[in-house]
């Protein structure tokens, strides 16, 4: 039997990586750790921080099943880290929507996991992260994060109450009848 795929999206501050983090926690999904070309911090989402001539040389070795550029970063999704789904796990990856039509490809059964939360949340949520000031959370906020590829299932999971509530919400949505999942 093989596990399914999700992809986690969203805009900034919806609470991604809490929710995966909740996810994988309830042992529900192996969570994809991504290898990203900035040193990590405290309250970082688990990556494996790299330069960018480590990230080149990765690519290089055909290590990543996926990758992208975005806010002048590197990330890239390492193909052992898909193993699970071949021995029957779900696994999940937080991505971006740049690359969901190539995930598509890659992953033919690709379900994503759309993470909404208000405007107002979302930006104390990045004001609490402490890497950007004011004026780059609105930037942030302003930032058009474009329309989701055509055909690919839709889950959509609002996460605008506390981080319990969120990863309860997105149980439901991925296991429905779980009873972790709360009413």
């Amino acid at each position: 039997m093989k596990g399914r795929v999700f992809a986690i999206v969203g805009p900034s501050g919806a609470g991604k990586d809490t929710l995966l983090g909740g996810l994988a926690a309830a042992g529900l999904a192996h969570r994809v750790r991504r290898v990203i070309t900035r040193p990590p911090r405290h309250g970082d989402e688990p990556f494996d921080g790299v330069s960018e001539g480590e990230f080149a040389r990765h690519l290089a070795a055909g290590a990543f099943v996926l990758h992208w550029r975005a806010h002048g970063l590197a990330y890239g999704l390492p193909r052992a880290g898909f193993q699970p789904a071949g021995r029957g796990r779900d696994v999940v990856f937080n991505g971006s929507r740049a690359v969901l039509a190539e995930a598509a490809r890659v992953f033919a059964d690709l379900r994503v996991i759309l993470v909404e939360a208000p405007p107002e949340l979302r930006a104390a949520r990045i004001a609490t992260r402490g890497r950007e000031a004011g004026g780059d959370i609105a930037a942030r906020l302003a930032r058009e994060t474009g329309d989701l590829p055509p055909g690919l299932p839709v889950i959509r999971v609002l996460n605008d109450g506390t981080p319990e509530q969120g990863i309860a919400r997105l149980i439901a949505a991925l296991c429905p009848g779980d009873r972790r999942a709360g009413p």
